[in-house]
């Protein structure tokens, strides 16, 4: 069983992503039957959502599948190390009955690279395609690539902004949103190298942080920023791959994943 571990504040919004999400992995392999859970959920919105808790999924699933060596595969939706959500995942884990194995996080990873290309070019800060000869008046020449989970997951992310980074033949660079004054350093830097339009690129998919942060950490760049990742197809496709991967399923590898060997 695949439990799709959602972080962040428990929304309307993030449960509907989180559908998203579990319809691509679905697509992707047949026979699946993911649930939903919440990190921080077991609540219920004024609506009557219901938001279930990561604990409570899990103790559900140990009951059903009774005697099986993995109950439940856990996948993180997090596109890179989050320290204090991968510790509230653990301890949740820990505290459930179910034999649970607990994934990586999706990236970094080429899909991801992609995923960013494609969200800047909606924004109209990259062009879709490098290789058409045409330009993107308000194309940046110069990316910050926006995280969540201090110095290990800008670190983890700089590998998913090198990658970004050969595809637009733009300097990018990776900064954590929680760090004090990075973003505006990651901007001074880019600056400093000769880049005089900047954009922020989120490498985040959504969840994980309010959409007002941001808008701030784009404004304290001095530039224009992209959406978040989203559901796009590679984040589901990627949720797949984890979860297979733990389970020693073959699959074909992702385009590009030989790009990260």
């Amino acid at each position: 069983m695949l439990v799709l571990a959602v972080p962040g504040t428990p929304t309307a919004a993030a449960l509907s992503l989180a559908e998203e999400v579990v319809s691509i992995a679905r697509s992707e392999l047949s026979g699946l039957h993911p649930r939903i859970a919440f990190v921080d959920g077991d609540d219920t919105d004024a609506e009557g959502v219901e938001f279930p808790s990561l604990r409570s999924v899990l103790d559900q699933v140990a009951a059903e599948r009774t005697g099986d060596d993995t109950s439940a595969v856990v996948v993180p939706l997090l596109a890179g190390p989050e320290a204090s959500v991968l510790r509230r995942v653990r301890q949740a884990i820990a505290d459930s009955k179910a034999q649970v194995e607990l994934t990586d996080v999706l990236g970094p990873h080429p899909l991801l690279a992609e995923a960013l290309h494609v969200r800047l070019s909606e924004a109209g800060l990259a062009r879709a395609d490098r290789a058409r000869l045409f330009t993107v008046a308000t194309a940046a020449d110069g990316i910050i690539l926006a995280t969540v989970g201090g110095e290990e997951a800008a670190q983890a992310a700089g590998v998913t902004g090198l990658l970004l980074a050969a595809r637009l033949a733009v300097p990018v660079l990776a900064a954590a949103l929680d760090e004090d004054g990075a973003i505006a350093h990651a901007a001074e830097q880019l600056r400093a190298s000769g880049s005089g339009t900047l954009a922020l690129a989120p490498c985040l998919i959504g969840p994980e942080i309010a959409p007002q942060l941001l808008h701030t950490a784009a404004a304290e760049a001095g530039c224009s920023g992209a959406d978040a990742l989203g559901p796009y197809p590679a984040v589901g496709k990627l949720v797949v791959t984890q979860y297979a991967s733990a389970l020693g399923i073959s699959q074909p590898a992702p385009q590009g994943a030989q790009a990260r060997q």
